[in-house]
């Protein structure tokens, strides 16, 4: 009878692969409301705000500080009831920018880009994957092993089960 593998190692080994790729590991209840380093304000917050604002200023370092965080606010503030609309809205502003209004020295106002991700220089971004990453979205707490991050923002979640664990849990949301 074969031994029996658990879905802790599968994680274990991820986060290892991460790494390797060069991902920082942060066991995410270390930077929970309540945790060591807290980075976050609730567990409904899934974007790590700070991360992303000095991502967003490293790669758009002629921005100024009211340009970076009207990006932020275009990013976080959902634009439509429809989800489908808001995700296509999310991937212009990942491949596009994000369009902002600069003042002008003349007084007038430019748009301009601001870029959420370095394409050209991928270590310029920050590559980070967290391990039970807990949100409470709508009185439901939810808590996959592990989500991806590059700049702050949540773009992977990882549910691991063991493939030989022929009794699966599953949670429905």
């Amino acid at each position: 009878m074969p031994e029996k593998f658990y879905e802790s190692e599968l994680e274990k080994a991820a986060l290892e692969w991460f790494e390797e790729l060069g991902y920082e590991n942060v066991f995410a209840p270390d930077i929970s409301p309540e945790g060591e380093y807290p980075e976050r304000g609730s567990y409904e917050d899934v974007i790590l705000s700070e991360r992303l604002y000095e991502a967003l200023k490293r790669i758009n370092s002629q921005m100024t500080h009211d340009a970076i965080e009207e990006a932020i606010r275009q990013i976080t503030i959902p634009q439509s009831p429809s989800l489908l609309m808001n995700n296509k809205a999310f991937q212009k502003m990942i491949t596009d920018g994000v369009d902002v209004q600069v003042r002008l020295d003349e007084g007038g106002f430019k748009t301009e880009k601001v870029y959420l991700f370095d394409f050209d220089t991928p270590a310029n971004n920050e590559w980070l994957a967290l391990n039970q990453f807990t949100v409470v979205e709508h009185g439901v707490e939810k808590r996959p092993d592990i989500v991806v991050f590059v700049n702050g923002l949540p773009l992977v979640v990882m549910e691991l089960k063991s493939a030989i664990d022929e009794i699966v849990e599953v949670i429905e949301s």
